[in-house]
C-alpha cells in the first residue's frame, strides 16, 4: 500500500515537473519571437535611416554642383566681345553666337573651322523631329569630311543642352568631338552632362541660335530617309552654302 501510495506521488511529480518546464519552454519561444520581431523592426528602421542618408547624399551632391554652376556663371566676364556665326544654307541663313568664356575649347575649335571655311559645302546630314539636325562632317554623296584632331569634352560647363543651343556631336569616346555639331530642337536633359565618366560625361553646349529659327525648323521638316549606312538623312540634300564670322 505504502509503495503504491509513494508510486502514484512520484508519478504525479514527474507529470507536474514536465508540465512545468513545459510551460518555461513556451515563454521561452514566445520571448524569443518577440526578441526577432523587435530585432527585425530595428532592422527595418536601420535599413529606412540608411535609404535617406543615400537621398539626402544625392541631394547634397546636386545642390553643391548647382551652387558650382551659379558660381561659375556668375564669374564670368560680360563686357567681351561676342563671336557671331552665320551659316547661310539652301533653306536659309541660321545666325549662331558662341559661348567663348563657357566653352573656351570648344567655341576655339568651331571658330577655326569656320574661319577657314571648312563648312562650305558640307550637308545637314542628320534630321530627327523633335530632337536635333546634325551636321558639319559630311559632303554631297554622303562622304566624310575629315576635321582636324578631337578635341576635350566641355560639357562639365553647367550649360544645359536646351532648345535652340549648339552642341558638339561625337562618338561613344567622350572626347571624340571634332569638327561636326548640332542644334537641339528642344530641351534635350538626357543630353547633359551628369559625370565625369563614359555614361555621364554628355554633349558640349557651346553656343546658341539667336536668329534664322524658321530656317531652322524648315531643317527639321526634310523628309527623310536611309542613305547608304547612314538613317535620317535629308532625301534633298541641305547644304551650308557659307559661312560668315562677325563680332559683336
Amino acid at each position: 500500500m505504502k509503495q503504491s501510495s509513494l508510486f502514484i506521488i512520484l508519478i504525479t511529480f514527474l507529470f507536474g515537473f514536465i508540465s512545468a518546464t513545459g510551460c518555461s519552454q513556451n515563454e521561452d519561444k514566445e520571448k524569443f519571437i518577440e526578441l526577432e520581431s523587435k530585432i527585425s523592426f530595428q532592422e527595418d528602421l536601420i535599413n529606412d535611416y540608411r535609404e535617406n542618408i543615400e537621398i539626402l547624399q544625392i541631394k547634397i551632391k546636386e545642390l553643391d554642383r548647382q551652387i558650382y554652376c551659379l558660381e561659375f556663371r556668375s564669374n564670368l566676364i560680360n563686357n567681351q566681345e561676342t563671336k557671331m556665326i552665320t551659316f547661310n544654307t539652301t533653306k536659309g541663313p541660321i545666325v549662331i553666337e558662341l559661348y567663348d568664356e563657357e566653352s573656351p575649347i570648344t567655341s576655339k575649335n568651331f571658330l577655326e573651322y569656320a574661319k577657314s571655311g571648312f563648312f562650305d559645302g558640307t550637308l545637314f546630314h542628320r534630321v530627327i523631329p523633335g530632337f536635333v539636325i546634325q551636321g558639319g562632317g559630311m559632303e554631297t554623296g554622303m562622304e566624310d569630311k575629315k576635321g582636324n584632331q578631337p578635341i576635350q569634352n566641355e560639357a562639365n560647363n553647367c550649360v544645359k543642352n536646351l532648345k535652340w543651343s549648339l552642341s558638339m556631336a561625337r562618338t561613344n569616346d567622350p572626347h571624340s568631338a571634332s569638327s561636326q555639331f548640332f542644334i537641339n530642337l528642344q530641351n534635350n536633359e538626357s543630353l547633359d552632362h551628369t559625370g565625369e565618366n563614359p555614361q555621364g560625361w554628355g554633349y558640349a553646349v557651346f553656343g546658341e541660335v539667336v536668329d534664322g529659327f524658321e530656317t531652322v525648323e524648315a531643317i527639321a521638316a526634310a523628309e527623310t530617309g536611309s542613305v547608304s549606312f547612314h538613317q535620317d538623312v535629308p532625301l534633298e540634300e541641305i547644304s551650308i552654302i557659307d559661312t560668315v564670322v562677325t563680332t559683336e
